[in-house]
């Protein structure tokens, strides 16, 4: 079970994010979200967001680091992509 998070480059509300996947399921995702401390409403369709001065700990707790553009290919290939705008399958 690997989730994996990208670099701290998405301005929004003066801070810096990142976002958390799983490419395995979304149970996977929201229990290892909860066991580094992410709040649920942190969740965000299909990832979490990660405010940059988390990520050190979701590195540390095992989020594997790849660029934005592997994570959303990682996302997809595994069928969890869920664009904003789009209903669920």
């Amino acid at each position: 079970m690997t989730l994996y998070i990208d670099p701290p480059n998405w301005p929004g509300h003066g801070r810096m994010w990142s976002h958390l996947v799983s490419d395995v399921s979304f149970e996977e995702l929201h229990a290892r979200a909860a066991a580094i401390g992410c709040p649920p409403r942190a969740f965000d369709g299909d990832h979490y967001d990660i405010p940059a001065e988390r990520y050190a700990d979701a590195v540390a707790a095992g989020a594997v680091e790849v660029g934005s553009k592997e994570l959303v290919r990682r996302l997809t290939a595994a069928g969890l992509r869920r664009p904003k705008g789009r209903p669920r399958a």
